[in-house]
């Protein structure tokens, strides 16, 4: 199976994905001819850049000034190094939303400025003027020369979007309008990122924590906390953590590509790397290479592959045995791998359970509200850690009261490392024929040892 993994140590957004698509082998043209296809008045750029020492490839979106300016608001008097071009160090991607019903009559003049370690600073002085629709960004995409797939990943990106800010907002989506959201660089972002993930045929998209970085973000909103709402509600329930400078690290755009490809969050698994690239930022942050590195290749077929594991832990002191039990069969019906109670002394001599839970990482969200819900529990915490097993499989034997199954875990050189006849086959037979449970287990265990020995 083809994997394409995404570490985020410094967040992500759309400029540093296309730059990682690229750094990884996607060929450079193929996005300039995305970008030609969509017929929005812009074109890419790509350099070599150094990042906290490390080469990495930045992708820029450039914007003919006579071309209207595409942000939420037509940019006048923009100073800029280029007097002829305007260049984009990164997705500009903080978007604001307006009702369809607002007036756009009067003149609202208003500074949007903003810093985050994916970007340059910009301070724009702007008035208000038609904003694009969601539909319109959506028909921009549906009329492009396209592959339906292409088309398809990156309406759905889009929709997050306008489903986040309509959230935020409190309106229909439909009323939606975007403002940087809807810029030329964040379309040409998005759909290039659609493009460059099919082109690299990988089967899935897996993606560490994201680092979002910290402090605040200015908009026309006001002073807003890292990571901005817009990010926030498109992110859900990822695993996010903040590390560095007190920068914005992953934009709106990143996170709705990753929205988009549908990754999944774990630590690396075993991986045969044919691909490495680096994407790099719009700044070189001090202290830490402000990159997204990006690894494709082949999943490992070895058996004991370390894989991930989330334990949850909480510890009650005023529930009935009972009530755990119940707890306890209700987290395996939803899916827990395993769950252990252990008997635990608190403070002021209370006793108390420890209730832990084995699960796979997808599973976190789910089992930790079940057990808010269902315990007295007002806090627990929850890991991620790496586990090894044993290949298993299962195998029948027939004894004189039925057949019993026998769980075998197996080196990896074939050999039985254990088998053990299952615990409700046995028990079923045992009550429907009045025979001791051992007596049922001693024969399954030694019929299925003698055909180990003829075999």
């Amino acid at each position: 199976m083809r994997i394409a993994y995404l570490e985020c140590f410094s967040g992500i957004s759309g400029d540093m994905f296309l730059g990682a698509l690229v750094d990884a082998g996607v060929p450079f043209p193929l996005l300039e001819s995305t970008v030609a296809a969509l017929n929005v008045g812009a074109r890419l750029e790509s350099r070599k850049v150094m990042r906290g020492g490390l080469s990495g490839t930045k992708i820029d979106v450039i914007t003919e000034e006579h071309h209207e300016h595409e942000h939420a608001h037509p940019v006048q008097n923009h100073q800029h190094e280029h007097p002829h071009t305007h260049s984009h160090e990164h997705d500009h991607a903080h978007e604001h939303s307006h009702s369809q019903g607002h007036n756009h009559q009067h003149e609202h003049s208003h500074e949007h400025e903003h810093t985050h370690a994916n970007e340059t600073v910009h301070s724009h002085e702007h008035t208000h003027q038609p904003h694009r629709s969601l539909s319109a960004i959506l028909d921009i995409i549906k009329s492009a020369p396209l592959s339906d797939s292409v088309k398809l990943r990156a309406t759905r990106a889009f929709q997050f979007l306008g489903e986040a800010e309509a959230r935020i907002h409190s309106m229909p989506v439909e009323q939606v309008h975007f403002h940087e959201v809807g810029a030329v660089d964040t379309i040409v972002d998005i759909v290039c990122a659609a493009v460059g993930a099919e082109h690299l045929k990988a089967d899935r998209w897996l993606c560490s924590p994201l680092n979002v970085g910290s402090g605040t973000v200015n908009c026309a909103h006001g002073t807003l906390p890292v990571p901005a709402p817009a990010t926030l509600a498109l992110l859900g329930d990822a695993p996010i953590y903040s590390s560095g400078p007190a920068m914005e690290r992953v934009t709106p755009t990143g996170a709705a590509i990753l929205r988009m490809l549908e990754v999944e969050y774990t630590s690396l698994p075993a991986l045969r790397v044919a691909a490495t690239g680096y994407g790099a930022g719009g700044r070189d942050t001090p202290g830490q290479p402000n990159l997204l590195r990006l690894l494709v290749g082949e999943e490992s077929a070895q058996q004991n592959a370390p894989e991930s594991i989330a334990i949850l832990e909480t510890v009650i002191d005023d529930s009935s045995p009972q009530l755990i039990a119940y707890v306890s069969e209700l987290l395996l019906e939803a899916g827990a791998w395993d769950v252990y109670r252990i008997p635990v002394q608190m403070k002021k001599g209370r006793t108390g359970v420890q209730l832990t839970v084995l699960c796979h990482p997808d599973r976190v969200v789910t089992l930790r509200d079940l057990l808010f819900r269902e315990t007295t529990t007002i806090g627990l915490h929850w890991r991620v850690e790496n586990k090894i097993s044993l290949a298993r499989e299962f195998k029948e034997v027939q004894t004189e009261w039925g057949p019993v199954r026998i769980k075998i875990a197996r080196w990896p050189s074939g050999e039985v490392a254990n088998a053990a006849p299952e615990y409700e086959d046995c028990r079923r037979l045992a009550t429907e024929h009045s025979i001791p449970l051992k007596v049922i287990t001693e024969q399954a265990r030694r019929m299925f040892a003698a055909r180990e020995e003829e075999r």
